[in-house]
C-alpha cells in the first residue's frame, strides 16, 4: 500500500524556506489560529502533579526511582501540562534531540518549556507530526535568534503551518498510524533479536571473567554474590585497590555559557559513553581554553564511566576528552588489564543501579565504586581471556551491528514517509480510505515508536 502512495496533482509555492510546496488545495495558516500559549505554574502544589518531559520518544512520565536524568531543584517552578497540550522546546533547537512533543498525560514540566494548547481548529496530532518532521531535519533554523539558537515564541505563533481539511487530517493521522505500526512491529522484532544476541554474549563474558577458561580448576568462593565461585588461584580486589578513579569536572555555572564552548578540546557528556558499542568515537561539543581551565582533560584510552542519568554505562575514549563530574575516569595499576576491567564493570552493571540511591538524582558516586570487588586473575590470564572473549563474541557483534543497521534503515524510512505524507508530498487520502475498518477509528495515541529500549542523551531538563 505505502509503495503505491502517489503526489498531488496541483501543487503551490508556499512561501516557507523549509517546506517549498504543498497541495493546491491546502490553506496555510498561522499557528496563532491553531495554538495558544499557556503557562500556568503549579507552585506549592507541585506535590499534586505527575512530572513529565519531553524526548525522544515524546512527552513521558518521569519515574525518578530509575535514577535516569535530570531534576530541577524547584519542582515549584514548573508548569501545568493538559493531556493534549503540546510540549515545545524553542532554543538550543539544532542540539535538542526532540523539540516537540504531544501529552497524553496531566503532570507538570519544567518551566523552560513552551507549553500551548490547541484551539481546536484542526488535527492536533497531524499538527505534532509536521513539527516532528521539521525537527528531524531541523529545517526551522531561518527562525532561530541569538547564541541559543532559540525560536521566540511569538515568531513561532506568526509562523504559518499548512492546513489541509480535517477530514484529509485525520486520514492523513490514520493512515500514518497504521504504516508506523507496520514499521515498529519489524523494529521490535530486530530489537528482540538484538536482546538475545547481547544476553548470550553477556553469558560468555562473565563466565571468562569469573571462571576463566579452564573448566577444570579447582574453585573456591570468591564471598562476592555477582562473582559467584572463582578458580582457586585468582585474587578478588577492591576496584580502588587496582584503580585511582578520578571524577570529571566542569565547574563553572550555568553550564550553558557560550564563552567556554566551541575550541579545540572535545567535551563528552553520559549520552556519548552510553551510545559506545566499546570505544567512545563521537562527541559534539568541544571547549575553548576558557572551557578547559573549569575542567579537566583525560587522555585517550582513558575507560569511562557514567555515574549520574545513565548510570553504570562504560566505555573507552579514542581521543583526548574532558567530560563533566557525571563521569569518572580511572587509572590503572599495573596488575590490570584495562580492557579487562572493562568486561568486569559489563557484567557489574547491576551492582552499580542497586548500589545508586534512590533519590532525585540517583547518582553513583566515587565512594560507592571504590569498595565494589572485582575477580582478578594474573595478567597473562587476563589477556588470555581478553582474547577469547573478542573471539566468541566477533560474529554475534557482527549479527548485531547489521540488525542494529537495519533498524537505522527503518528509522529513516519512517522519518522519510512522515515528511513526505505530512508536507503533501505523497497523497494517502484513498489509501487511509482502504484500511480495515478496525482501523479507521481516530482515537488519540502514540504515533511514535515506542522506544523504551533505545539509548539517548540524558532526558532534557533545560535551564531557564
Amino acid at each position: 500500500m505505502i509503495a503505491d502512495l502517489k503526489p498531488y496533482t496541483e501543487y503551490k509555492e508556499s512561501g516557507l524556506p523549509w517546506l517549498g510546496r504543498v497541495p493546491e488545495h491546502w490553506d496555510l495558516v498561522p499557528n496563532r489560529g491553531l495554538v495558544r500559549k499557556r503557562k500556568v505554574l503549579v507552585g506549592k502544589h507541585h506535590r499534586d502533579y505527575r512530572l513529565l518531559s519531553l524526548t525522544k520518544q515524546g512527552v513521558i512520565v518521569r519515574d525518578i526511582s530509575t535514577g535516569k536524568g535530570k531534576f530541577s531543584a524547584d519542582m515549584g517552578t514548573s508548569q501545568q501540562v493538559r493531556n493534549g497540550d503540546l510540549v515545545f522546546c524553542l532554543f538550543d533547537v539544532p542540539e535538542t534531540p526532540r523539540t516537540v512533543g504531544l501529552s497524553r498525560h496531566d503532570g507538570m514540566i519544567t518551566g523552560a518549556y513552551t507549553v500551548f494548547e490547541s484551539l481546536e481548529r484542526g488535527n492536533r496530532e497531524y499538527f505534532e507530526l509536521f513539527y516532528r518532521a521539521m525537527d528531524d531535519r531541523k529545517l526551522l533554523s531561518p527562525l532561530y535568534s541569538g547564541l541559543r539558537h532559540t525560536i521566540p515564541a511569538g515568531r513561532f505563533l506568526g509562523t504559518k503551518t499548512p492546513q489541509p481539511s480535517l477530514q484529509e487530517q485525520d486520514a492523513i493521522v490514520l493512515f500514518l498510524r497504521w504504516a508506523n505500526g507496520r514499521l515498529e512491529r519489524a523494529i521490535r522484532a530486530k530489537r528482540k533479536v538484538i536482546a538475545l544476541l547481547n544476553e548470550q554474549k553477556q553469558a560468555i563474558i562473565h563466565r571468562a571473567v569469573t571462571r576463566g577458561l579452564d573448566p577444570s580448576v579447582p574453585l573456591k568462593p570468591s564471598g562476592i554474590p555477582w562473582i559467584g565461585d572463582i578458580p582457586s588461584h585468582w585474587n578478588v580486589r577492591r576496584v580502588k585497590q587496582v584503580a585511582r578513579i578520578v571524577r570529571g569536572k566542569f565547574s563553572h555555572r550555568p553550564r550553558n555559557d557560550a564563552s567556554f564552548y566551541d575550541g579545540p578540546y572535545p567535551f563528552i557528556q553520559t549520552g556519548s559513553v552510553a551510545r559506545a558499542k566499546k570505544f567512545i568515537v563521537q562527541f559534539t561539543q568541544t571547549l575553548n581554553e576558557k572551557g578547559l581551565s573549569v575542567s579537566r582533560l583525560f587522555p585517550k584510552g582513558t575507560l569511562c564511566m557514567t555515574i549520574a542519568a545513565n548510570i553504570g554505562d562504560v566505555g573507552i575514549l579514542d581521543f583526548d576528552s574532558c567530560f563533566p563530574d557525571s563521569i569518572v575516569g580511572f587509572t590503572l595499576r599495573p596488575e590490570l588489564e584495562r580492557d579487562f576491567l572493562y568486561l568486569a564493570f559489563l557484567c557489574m552493571k547491576s551492582e552499580f543501579l542497586r548500589d545508586a540511591p534512590v533519590n532525585t538524582q540517583g547518582n553513583l558516586n566515587v565512594e560507592r565504586i571504590g569498595p565494589q570487588c572485582i575477580p582478578l586473575p594474573g595478567l597473562g590470564e587476563q589477556k588470555q581471556i581478553l582474547k577469547h572473549v573478542e573471539t566468541e563474541t566477533a560474529s554475534l557483534d557482527a549479527v548485531i551491528t547489521r540488525a542494529e543497521r537495519e533498524i537505522d534503515l527503518l528509522r529513516e524510512y519512517r522519518s522519510r514517509l512522515v515528511a513526505d505524507v505530512v508536507t503533501g508530498k505523497l497523497d494517502v487520502r484513498e489509501a487511509a480510505a482502504k484500511l480495515p475498518v478496525e482501523e479507521q477509528a481516530i482515537e488519540p495515541g502514540e504515533l511514535v515508536e515506542d522506544d523504551s529500549e533505545m539509548i539517548e542523551d540524558e532526558v532534557r531538563e533545560p535551564v531557564g
